[in-house]
């Protein structure tokens, strides 16, 4: 059974690239001409300035905790 589960896991990488392959661009170019491709962009770097902000406040956090324990030793 383990064999089997490795020849399917092979096949699977092998044909993957294939699978993975992106179209011709027909997608990018109606979401481009229909002016969604903006919004698209819009969210995803509302979501990249969310993830960035999050980020800075837990270092921020981080660092007070670390000055705390820094003290008390």
């Amino acid at each position: 059974m383990k064999m089997r589960n490795k020849v399917t896991a092979l096949l699977f990488l092998f044909c993957f690239p294939f699978l993975a392959t992106a179209q011709d661009g027909e997608m990018a170019d109606t979401m481009r001409s229909n002016g969604k491709i903006y919004v698209l962009v819009a969210i995803a770097l509302v979501i990249l300035v969310g993830l960035i902000g999050y980020l800075i406040s837990i270092d921020k956090k981080v660092s007070g905790l670390e000055k705390r324990i820094a003290k008390k030793d």
